[in-house]
């Protein structure tokens, strides 16, 4: 069986990474899945998906601060950014985090580790993104 689904995420910030781990396990117990995989996706060229550490928000702070110093703003190393929009940086960052994850789904639950939560990554809000879940399996 395929179910899908979708939810939004209203980010308040230019740059953060939202736990959505909670969002992703109520979908999967929606569906009542056994046994299967979950595919999250994001439709957006400025805003990424990861699965890191939920635990400590000083994890969350640290990859922020270290995109930031790696991929500025205004651009970094001698170069500037060509595109008009001003929000190159936002590009570069969601391609290093990538646009979609899977997750296996195991005795209906997400087969996270302890500390893995899902984050959404927002790198040119505020803004109001949307999020498509797709489960496949019994």
């Amino acid at each position: 069986m395929i179910f899908f689904d979708e939810f939004r995420v209203k980010t308040m910030e230019r740059e953060v990474l939202v736990d959505i781990t909670n969002e992703i396990r109520n979908i999967v117990k929606k569906y009542d899945l056994n046994e299967g995989v979950c595919r999250i996706y994001i439709p957006h060229t400025t805003a990424g998906i990861t699965i890191n550490e939920n635990a400590d928000p000083s994890v969350i702070k640290d990859i922020n601060n270290f995109m930031n110093k790696l991929i500025p703003k205004g651009g970094g190393l001698g170069y500037s950014f060509k595109h008009g929009e001003g929000n190159s940086d936002a590009h570069i960052k969601c391609t290093l985090t990538g646009h979609s994850l899977e997750i296996l789904i195991h005795e209906k639950r997400l087969m996270l580790g302890t500390w893995q939560g899902v984050m959404f990554a927002e790198y040119d809000g505020p803004r109001n993104r949307r999020v498509f879940v797709q489960l496949q399996g019994d």
